[in-house]
């Protein structure tokens, strides 16, 4: 079976795109080719994100943050926007055979309490966990 190309897009690639890559790469890299990108890319990955799926045993610590513009004419299975602004830059793609939206909020804003900030992050990667389960069984 041909592995199902995904590409999931915010708009920095810092943190939930990164985290939807290693994520679904880490859970199910013998079922799917995962690359993430951002539509304004931030050239770094936060390293809150590194850190919240290398506690799940994810080693995230080579991605790279990369811009949208190469992937534009690849063919994928599915490309999956995390944030609202990716959505808006990026409503179509064409070489997509499908495209889902996944509102998620960034960890990167909030209160900036060291005690929370973390958290923030866990519950990012949970979140993703949760939601990239759920497309991979309608694949």
């Amino acid at each position: 079976m041909e592995k199902k190309r995904i590409l999931f897009l915010c708009t920095g690639n810092a943190a939930r795109s990164q985290m939807a890559e290693g994520l679904a790469r880490g859970l199910y890299g013998d079922k799917l080719e995962v690359v993430s990108a951002g539509s304004k890319p931030a050239g770094w990955v936060h390293p809150l994100a590194v850190r919240a799926l290398g506690e799940i045993g994810i080693d995230a610590r080579g991605q790279t943050s990369k811009s949208a513009d190469q992937f534009i004419d690849q063919p994928l299975d599915v490309v999956v926007t995390v944030c609202d602004s990716a959505a808006k830059d990026c409503p179509t793609w064409p070489g997509a055979k499908r495209i889902e939206h996944w509102p998620i909020e960034d960890p990167s804003w909030g209160d900036d309490d060291p005690a929370t900030r973390y958290d923030r992050f866990i519950e990012r990667r949970d979140e993703l966990r949760r939601r990239i389960e759920e497309l991979v069984a309608t694949l």
